[in-house]
């Protein structure tokens, strides 16, 4: 790691970086509350989810395979945004940490296969067990994929010269269009 331009481990903090160390020591109660916050909105829509659609110990757990492709789906389109510099400081904890980390339940998923076999279904179990270990992993990746091509979509007309229109339709002759956090705090340092 050496150089003016780090690669960073996580766009919200990373501990490696000064800066990043003291926003950390400065605002735990801010990034702990949407954590909070996140988690419980993430937990009762999970909840209601799988009160919604019961199944059997011998029945494959389709809300709990649902919910946790779905989410993983959606933590990697997070993740690309995030990457990108698209996101507000507090948004990955709160999104990533909080709602998503809170919906998505491998430990559910975990009982669900150990009461599946107790209960004699063990090709339920097997079935279900390797459907969502492979669904969870193409999720993340297609999340990540479809966010990373979408966003790389929508910056193509800034990149070619259209930019934010200024007065009279084309962008302001102040400088380049704004690319996001992660190129500011690149910048800073």
């Amino acid at each position: 790691m050496t150089g003016a331009d780090p690669r960073r481990v996580d766009p919200d903090v990373d501990l490696r970086v000064p800066g990043d160390r003291g926003e950390l020591r400065a605002h735990p109660a801010a990034v702990l509350g949407v954590i909070a916050a996140g988690g419980v909105l993430g937990a009762l829509a999970r909840a209601g989810l799988q009160a919604a659609v019961p199944h059997r110990p011998t029945g494959f757990p389709w809300a709990t395979f649902a919910v946790n492709v779905t989410g993983c789906l959606l933590i990697g389109a997070l993740m690309a945004m995030v990457a990108a510099g698209r996101t507000r400081p507090l948004t990955r904890p709160f999104l990533g940490v909080g709602v998503l980390g809170g919906f998505t339940t491998f430990s559910t998923y975990a009982v669900d296969v150990r009461l599946a076999v107790a209960a004699g279904a063990a090709g339920t179990a097997l079935a279900y067990l390797v459907a969502t270990l492979v669904g969870a992993l193409v999720a993340v990746w297609l999340g990540d994929a479809a966010a990373g091509r979408f966003l790389r979509r929508a910056a193509r007309p800034a990149a070619a010269g259209g930019g934010l229109p200024g007065p009279g339709g084309t962008r302001a002759a102040d400088g380049p269009a704004p690319t996001g956090r992660a190129d500011e705090d690149r910048e800073a340092r």
